[in-house]
Order: structure tokens, then C-alpha cells, then sequence
């Protein structure tokens, strides 16, 4: 194994996998990347770090985060040192995300029809019945190729011994794939002859393959569909991302009142009149999208849009209720949903999760709460979390105490030791902990996965929170042949 001098003081952290280096040195996929920066100084590596600040903030990649009601928009913390994954461990993820969406969709056409999971008893119904994001409205609705997992992002982490567990599934409007594209970009521009010497896979054709399903959902009434972008407005956290997916893939961004329904037909407003449009890729939340069906205070979403849909008259991406599908407590019988449907052990394997709606499960929680993560199970962006062991007594006090009142709202798991990579901070290398979204396609075609996908990271040191809302940031993600 070849020894690197700019990496000598680079420390493990005990019990932590590292992404790049073992007890032994430096890991195999990692070696040529390294070998370019052998003989770098750190003037240099803080020259390119600095650019790469410039140029996200020249490019205005930002993300929004809300306290105290007003939002404040930060720039997205970029970490120039790329996490780098091996073709065969690549091919191993790809597989197990293929197969968790195709039994992730059948089970959301299923609970939506026969529910002939809840009838043989592999799910209780009433776990399914006190989602707060299963939608009664979408039962018996005919949707298009029967996908409702159109875009999908599954968040992976890695124990300390390397292997990989889902941690959740995000399958309603999931987000990030815009800084996983201008992460490539920034990367070309700080290490433009080591992208095509490592070989790294490209990942700059999502857009194309999101627009090619887009359209192939659109084709059922025209042979030229109208495809637009749907969002809440510049003041949504993703906004940044709307526009970015909306220029790259040539399409109208628009917001609730650009479109509005006649005779269950959408169209959209223009300066030469209106314009039947076929494709919504919606980025606003079901309870938003239609004021006469869900939430009536709602300025965000489209008046009859639901019954457009309903007919048949408009494709929506992704589809309504799948938020019954990422629910945290759902989450647990994933596994049970894969070997149901598809008579498959799973590939990935979930996280330990103990259900707090079972008595015996949330005795043994409340007893070792100082070494569970407790999520709320409708709760996200590092939201709504108790960390057990950096929890003060207060805390564990307050959490249990809300579990015993409302056990539903909770589930619990082990503390996984998230494994790290190496990050440019303080002018020296440093391990961070990171975990990984990739961003999944499915259409009539079947699933699609662009290799590479996000890495998210916990600057602050010693956490394990990757959360941009948390304190994150996010580094490029290498697949390497």
C-alpha cells in the first residue's frame, strides 16, 4: 500500500469505518486520487477551497433555513475532498435500492387498492390508517404505468464494520439533487484531469433521464406533452433547486397561480393565452396542492387539480400519498414488504427499529434510552431528534415521557457509528462523519439510478447530524471503475 505524506496526520476515529483509509493505509479506490496530491501543499488545497466558496456563492447555491419564522438563506457548506466509492460496492447498492422501490411501489398500489398486506397481516392496519400522510383520496385512483415512486432519494449509512443500512426512504418530494450536480461542476473545476483519470462515472444526464420519463408519462395524450415544474414559491428552503431542474430540463417553473383547471384539464397561463399542460413535477407537499380537497387555506397549489388528476388528465410527480411510504414507522416492515411482494431476502439492510406502538419494544427503548436515536416518525431535516447519548437527563426526561403519551409519533434505533471520510477544514484533512443519497428514476422503462448521488456530511466534529439544517454540508461522490 503506498504511503501519502499529505495524509500521514490524517487520525481514525475509533470504531469508525473510513471511507478512505483502513489500519492498513490508504484503501485501494482511494490510491490514485491520493497519488496526484502526494507532493501538495496546503497553500494550494486552501487556494481551492477557497474557490470552490466563490464559486458557490457567485452561483447562488443556497438552501434556506427557518428559525424563529424567518428564513434565512446560507450557502451550501461544500467540502472539496470527494467521497469515493468502488464500482462492485456500487453495484451491490444500486441492486438493493431496485429492489426496496420495486416493493416500495407495489405496496403503495396495494394500500391504495386491495390492501391485501393489511388483510394477510403483515402490517396493521391501524398503523396505516394513523398516518398522517395516507391520503383516503387516492384510494382506487388509476395512476399512470401504475409508478408512484417516480423520483426517489434512500438515504444509506455505514456501521463500523462497513456495511451498508437504509436509514430512511424520502418518496414524496425528495430534495438535493441540484447540489449533487453543481458538485461535479465545482469538482471539474478544482480537479479537472482527475475526474476522467480515476474514471469517474458521470452523473450530469439526470436531468435527460428525468425529462425522457417525464415526457414517456406525458405521451398517453399527445405526442409532444407540456412538462412543467410546479414549487411553493422562492421563499421554499429548495428553491434553488426548482430553478436548477427547471433550466437544465427546459421546461416552465411555475408556481399555484401560473396553472388553473377547466373542465378537469390543467392549463397554464402565458402571454398568448392558455396551454393544456400534461406533466406536473410537483415540489409542493400533498396538503398544499389542492385547496378544494385538502387544506382550504392553502395558496400554494392548484384549485381541481385533484379531480384533473383523478380523470387522468394530468400526470402528477410523484404521486399523492406517498408519504405513507417514508413514513418512519412504515419504514420498520420494509423488509416485510420486500419479502411479501417479491419473495426476496433484502439486499440492504434497515436499521434496527424498535416500534414504540409495541409494549415490549418501548419498554426495552425507555429503558436504554441513553443509547437510542428517537425520531418522530413524520419529522425530518434533523427535526424532532433525541441523540441518547449527547441527550441531557432533561431530555431523556421530556422524550419518554411524550413516547408513553403518544407511542405512534416515535421509533426507536441503536446509535449506528456513521462512518467517516476525509474533509478539507482548518487547512489539514480531518475525518467527518457522511452518509449518502443517491436519487433513483423510475418509469415505463423501469428504475434508473445515476451513480453517484449525494453525500451529506457533519462538519461540526463529533457529530453525527448531516442535516444542512443541522449544521451540514455536503461533498462530491465518486463512482470509480
Amino acid at each position: 500500500m503506498t504511503d501519502f505524506d499529505f495524509y500521514n496526520d490524517y487520525s481514525l476515529i475509533s470504531g469508525v469505518f473510513d471511507e478512505m483509509k483502513s489500519e492498513d493505509g490508504v484503501r485501494k479506490h482511494y490510491e490514485l486520487f491520493m497519488a496526484a496530491f502526494q507532493n501538495i501543499n496546503s497553500d494550494e488545497m486552501s487556494i481551492k477551497d477557497e474557490l470552490a466558496k466563490k464559486l458557490f456563492l457567485t452561483q447562488g447555491i443556497t438552501f434556506t433555513v427557518y428559525s424563529s419564522g424567518e428564513g434565512i438563506e446560507k450557502i451550501f457548506p461544500f467540502d472539496i475532498y470527494p467521497r469515493i466509492i468502488q464500482a462492485a460496492e456500487w453495484e451491490f447498492i444500486e441492486s438493493g435500492i431496485k429492489q426496496r422501490l420495486k416493493a416500495l411501489n407495489i405496496f403503495l398500489k396495494d394500500v391504495y387498492s386491495h390492501q391485501f398486506i393489511i388483510k394477510d397481516g403483515i402490517i396493521p392496519a391501524s398503523l396505516i390508517y394513523s398516518c398522517p400522510n395516507y391520503l383516503r383520496e387516492m384510494m382506487n385512483v388509476e395512476v399512470p404505468f401504475n409508478i408512484y415512486t417516480h423520483i426517489s432519494g434512500i438515504d444509506l449509512i455505514r456501521d463500523h464494520d462497513g456495511s451498508y443500512y437504509v436509514l430512511e426512504d424520502n418518496l414524496r418530494t425528495p430534495s438535493g439533487v441540484s447540489y449533487m450536480l453543481e458538485n461535479r461542476s465545482i469538482s471539474y473545476r478544482l480537479f479537472p484531469n482527475q475526474i476522467p483519470e480515476n474514471k469517474v462515472r458521470p452523473v450530469s444526464d439526470y436531468p435527460d433521464l428525468l425529462m425522457k420519463n417525464l415526457l414517456a408519462l406525458g405521451n398517453r395524450h399527445t405526442s409532444r406533452p407540456t412538462v412543467v415544474l410546479l414549487t411553493p414559491g422562492i421563499y421554499n428552503s429548495a428553491y434553488f433547486e426548482h430553478t436548477t431542474l427547471a433550466r437544465l430540463m427546459g421546461i416552465e417553473l411555475v408556481e399555484g397561480r401560473d396553472l388553473v383547471v377547466d373542465n378537469h384539464k390543467v392549463y397554464m397561463r402565458t402571454t398568448k393565452g392558455l396551454k393544456r399542460v400534461d406533466v406536473i413535477y410537483r415540489r409542493v407537499d400533498d396538503e398544499f396542492l389542492d385547496p378544494l380537497i385538502f387544506r382550504p387555506d392553502s395558496m400554494l397549489g392548484v384549485p381541481g387539480i385533484y379531480h384533473a388528476y383523478r380523470k387522468g388528465n394530468v400526470a402528477i410527480i410523484n404521486a399523492m400519498g406517498n408519504g405513507v411510504a417514508d413514513d418512519k414507522a412504515v419504514y420498520a416492515y420494509v423488509p416485510a414488504m420486500i419479502k411479501y411482494y417479491l419473495n426476496e431476502e433484502p439486499i440492504l439492510k434497515n436499521v434496527p427499529t424498535l416500534r414504540m406502538e409495541n409494549d415490549d419494544e418501548r419498554a426495552h427503548a425507555l429503558e436504554n434510552l441513553h443509547q437510542m436515536v428517537v425520531k418522530r416518525t413524520n419529522e425530518s431535516g434533523g427535526y424532532g431528534m433525541l441523540i441518547g447519548n449527547t441527550a441531557t437527563e432533561k431530555e431523556l426526561k421530556e422524550f419518554a415521557e411524550e413516547i408513553q403519551k403518544s407511542p405512534r409519533q416515535f421509533i426507536a434505533q441503536p446509535i449506528i457509528s456513521l462512518s467517516s471520510a476525509p474533509c478539507y477544514i482548518d487547512g489539514k484533512l480531518q475525518p467527518r462523519r457522511v452518509d449518502l443519497r443517491p436519487f433513483a428514476l423510475s418509469g415505463p422503462d423501469g428504475v434508473e439510478i445515476v451513480p453517484g448521488g449525494l453525500t451529506r456530511v457533519a462538519l461540526k466534529e463529533g457529530s453525527i447530524v448531516v442535516n444542512s439544517s443541522q449544521g451540514g454540508g455536503s461533498k462530491d461522490t465518486w463512482v470509480v471503475d
